[in-house]
């Protein structure tokens, strides 16, 4: 339920250049103006400390104000570009302002007009958006694991991506013009390590399929499945019954309930009150998935007809 990141998919796709802490960066600033109720806006600071830094990424303390002094001028000077419905191309910063308070171990950041309409003025049909939570990629040491794991969550209700064309997967990761331009570079630096750690680390398993135009790769494609779970992570002392549900649950299940779920008056008390209910029901959606949640949830799941195959 908690630790949420919620972006639109054309602001998933854009393409952009950022470093591993300053994607963290972003990822906590979206991720605590939706818990603390605090919200986004172009005339309110976000404020990001280095304590919360280090235990979402379980990094040290150094590491962390590192990340949030590196921040204060890089990430300010960074900017993306978004693909309009048109066709026409939209720039933007990232942020338009940042205030790292010396000695205090915080740093006060705003985030841009277009940033804050592509995480917050989402409805579920005419933008579609992309969710996952922190945790599933903060143990990446790499900053295309993260960028490639969003790319990969656009498709999660179906477990395998379009064609990825190579120019534009490069821009989309963070990659440069002149860097890793022969091919086993760019495998072996770039994409072996983002699947390696996307694998280890996260609730996937992915694997690729390359494509080729002639003798040349022209780009890639992406197929997973989500991880399944053992008794000994899910917990032997759990109800055998509610267990046997969660593991029988499909994704097309998962996905339809949670709409049911979303629109209970019972499940008010886990609503965030500003949302829609499509962006209700995608959190829901990634609730279930937790078999703690699933268990809390499984009575309401019972009431809107959900029953174990």
């Amino acid at each position: 339920m908690t630790d949420l990141v919620v972006k639109s998919n054309k602001l998933v796709q854009a393409l952009q250049t950022l470093t591993l802490s300053e994607t963290r960066l972003l990822q906590l600033a979206i991720v605590d103006a939706r818990e603390t109720g605090q919200g986004l806006s172009t005339d309110e600071p976000l404020e990001l400390s280095a304590i919360r830094y280090a235990k979402a990424f379980n990094v040290s303390p150094d590491a962390a104000y590192l990340a949030l002094i590196e921040a204060e001028d890089s990430l300010f000077k960074r900017q993306f570009t978004i693909t309009n419905e048109d066709g026409s191309l939209t720039k933007s910063r990232w942020i338009q302002d940042a205030n790292y308070r010396k000695g205090e171990g915080r740093i006060l950041v705003t985030l841009t007009r277009v940033v804050i309409e592509h995480v917050t003025k989402i409805d579920g049909f005419e933008q579609y958006f992309t969710s996952y939570h922190l945790r599933k990629t903060s143990e990446f040491k790499s900053v295309y694991a993260v960028r490639l794991y969003e790319l990969l969550m656009q498709w999660k209700s179906i477990g395998k991506t379009p064609l990825f064309e190579l120019n534009k997967f490069r821009s989309q990761l963070g990659i440069g013009v002149n860097e890793y331009t022969r091919m086993e570079a760019f495998k072996r630096r770039v994409l072996d390590i983002a699947i390696d750690q996307i694998n280890e680390f996260s609730d996937i398993n992915l694997k690729y399929e390359q494509h080729k135009k002639g003798r040349s790769i022209s780009g890639f494609s992406f197929s997973f499945k989500q991880k399944k779970l053992t008794h000994e992570h899910i917990g032997s002392k759990r109800d055998p019954n509610t267990l046997d549900a969660f593991s029988k649950m499909t994704d097309k299940q998962r996905h339809l309930f949670a709409n049911k779920l979303s629109e209970l008056p019972e499940m008010g008390r886990y609503s965030e009150g500003t949302e829609s209910y499509q962006q209700f029901a995608v959190r829901v959606a990634d609730m279930l998935q937790d078999p703690t949640k699933f268990e809390e949830l499984h009575p309401y799941l019972q009431k809107v007809g959900f029953k174990a195959a």
